[in-house]
């Protein structure tokens, strides 16, 4: 695992300034602390920092292939690396070391940009053709491995890391406030844009080629539902999917320094654990993380349940609101766009406390988007089947919950009372029912009236529009499955999984997300996913010889964390000072009279946690990558 940068002039008659292409290495030092290296030559300028994981004497970057004309930064793994180098070999290529970046080089030498459909795993690569003056940037089909870039007039800047594109003094820092609604209207931005203007994401399963001062962007890979379902009996399917899971384990167990497992005490963590166990005769480690308080189900006790059913080397940290809030500025500044993801935090401490025992971490991340894991997924099916019995019946339920939520504080049942009037999936894209900011019909009251009318609302909800037209008319549940796996997979849970344990110069590995799983969930018909109340059916009944029966029969937790209780009271003045000082206010964007009776509402009882922690997140963005501060709180 590592960090990219680099830079190319778009006129190739144009030079790079080595200083730069440091500078922006340097940035981001904390993904690879090993080892540093450094390409220029006429206009790319190419940088890396190394985390050493497999061919440790080795696999120094940018490398090249036999005679120096192809030059490669990779981060990332490919697990089917080896076979692919056999190939290589029997092809006639001359390798000098046994990396997996290596293999890419010659890959591509073969196969050109048809080379990413060979390649099995996680990966953010650049590579530079000198014979055809061609850049290409790549990146995996899921989004595992982030990548960035810029185009400044004169170069294409792309890094691992916004704040490595920052260090080229060529890119404006420039907020882009149009994005403001879309983030909270989702909780996180998804899409290719950033709120630093000019600075975007390549998509996941998308390929950047630069040739001719021509820019393409194509893509390489997509997540395709099956619209029928053979005659495979569940039986079947469920021994397919563990020979499947096997496999990747497997294949993700691959390195050359000590591998662990992070523990929520779910269902996914705990069947990857009995997976990899099963491919080392090595004691494996393993770590959770609690929390000094009762307000949230403590997942420890299921992940040493999990722990001594396999016989780990098991490790805990529990984390106290002061380290939640001491370390608020460090999650803005690894983070780099406002995402409201509290749990990330506590994985931060988490990867901290493993990279004193190992350097590879395997999470269980991915389980609840191949196979529908959440309950939202049941909830909003059983919704569907609820609108069909009519426009009366509808009035009734919508009533209903309206009762339970402003009646008895059963707040659970607000996000569904608008969408019994909706059309699905119109409504499928807002994480937020919160009426002061924005939900799936329009503006809350947050919003200062000048900023509200400059606000175009079907740009703020582009992305997830053009995915809901792609799967109109398709199957609810595989809606919903497409949308959250090109949404908020790549652009929340894994910008979350891939910034906090490089903060701490660890890989994190996904086995339940290689594409190959993936593409066997998509295979599969709804019913073998939610099967009456039980989500996530069949990668359970796949497990459940293998999962202790108190772990996969409890209630889903979901990484909880007690920041909701802890902003009502350890926390409550700090989050007023940041919401409610003068230089938040004077930027325009919120009505303080409305903030201040959000911060009162929440502290009554009514949880506008994410709301809040979302706009705390926002102001501490604008002051760190906008202004340049460095805050302390």
């Amino acid at each position: 695992m590592c960090g990219i940068c680099g830079i190319l002039k778009i006129d190739s008659s144009a030079s790079i300034h080595a200083g730069v292409i440091r500078a922006m290495a340097d940035s981001i030092r904390h993904r690879g602390p090993d080892d540093e290296g450094y390409h220029v030559a006429g206009p790319v300028g190419l940088g890396f920092r190394r985390l050493s994981i497999i061919d440790l004497s080795t696999g120094h970057q940018p490398l090249s292939n036999e005679d120096g004309t192809v030059w490669i930064v990779f981060n990332g793994e490919i697990y089917n690396y080896q076979e692919l180098r056999a190939d290589l070999l029997k092809r006639g290529h001359i390798f000098k070391t046994k990396t997996d970046t290596e293999v890419i080089v010659h890959l591509y030498e073969e196969f050109g940009p048809d080379c990413l459909q060979k390649l099995r795993g996680m990966f953010a690569f650049a590579i530079w053709d000198s014979r055809t003056k061609t850049l290409l940037l790549a990146r995996d089909r899921v989004g595992i491995k982030p990548l960035y870039y810029a185009l400044t007039g004169e170069s294409l800047v792309f890094a691992s890391e916004i704040k490595a594109i920052l260090a080229d003094p060529s890119v404006d820092r420039e907020m882009a406030p149009e994005l403001i609604d879309r983030f909270l209207t989702f909780l996180y931005v998804p899409g290719e844009e950033t709120l630093l203007k000019g600075v975007r994401k390549l998509a996941p399963g998308h390929y950047l080629l630069v040739k001719n001062g021509q820019i393409t962007i194509r893509q390489y890979w997509d997540l395709n539902f099956a619209e029928s379902f053979g005659e495979k009996s569940a039986a079947q399917a469920e021994e397919e999917l563990l020979a499947l899971l096997a496999e990747t384990v497997r294949l993700h167990m691959i390195a050359d320094v000590p591998v662990g497992v992070l523990l929520s005490g779910g269902v996914d963590s705990t069947g990857v654990l009995s997976l990899a166990t099963r491919e080392t005769d090595k004691r494996i480690s393993s770590f959770t993380v609690g929390f000094c308080a009762g307000q949230v189900a403590d997942e420890r006790p299921y992940a040493r349940l999990a722990a001594e059913k396999y016989g780990t080397d098991h490790h805990e940290i529990t984390i106290t609101p002061q380290d939640f809030a001491a370390f608020l500025p460090s999650y803005v500044w690894y983070m780099e766009e406002p995402v409201c993801e509290p749990p990330a935090i506590a994985l931060y401490y988490v990867s901290k406390l493993a990279r004193q025992h190992v350097a590879v971490l395997l999470s269980g991340e991915g389980g609840d988007e191949a196979f529908a894991g959440y309950s939202n997924y049941r909830n909003l099916l059983w919704l569907e089947r609820m609108k069909r019995g009519g426009s009366l019946l509808n009035s009734a339920l919508a009533g209903g919950m309206s009762v339970a939520d402003s009646g008895f504080g059963l707040t659970k049942f607000r996000k569904y009372v608008p969408l019994m009037t909706e059309r699905f999936p119109d409504y499928y894209y807002s994480r937020t029912s919160n009426p002061y900011l924005t939900t799936g019909n329009g503006l809350g009251t947050v919003y200062s009236a000048e900023f509200q009318s400059a606000i175009n609302r079907e740009h703020s909800v582009a992305p997830v529009r053009i995915l809901q037209a792609r799967m109109r008319g398709k199957d609810t549940l595989h809606t919903m499955l497409y949308i959250d796996t090109k949404t908020w997979l790549p652009d929340d849970l894994l910008i979350k999984a891939d910034k906090m344990t490089m903060a701490n110069s660890i890989e994190l590995r996904v086995p339940l997300l290689d594409h190959k799983v993936l593409e066997f969930a998509a295979s599969l018909p709804p019913r073998q996913k939610v099967n009456g109340r039980n989500t996530k059916y069949i990668l359970k009944k796949a497990l459940s010889q293998r999962i202790p029966h108190q772990i996969r029969d409890r209630k889903k937790a979901g990484f909880p964390v007690p920041y909701a209780s802890w902003m009502r009271t350890e926390l409550k003045d700090m989050v007023r000072d940041v919401l409610l000082d003068s230089k938040t206010c004077e930027r325009g964007y919120f009505r303080r009279d409305a903030v201040e009776k959000l911060l009162a509402e929440n502290s009554s009882g009514r949880d506008f946690s994410k709301e809040i922690f979302s706009l705390l997140s926002l102001e501490l963005w604008q002051r760190t990558f906008i202004e340049g501060e460095r805050v302390v709180l």
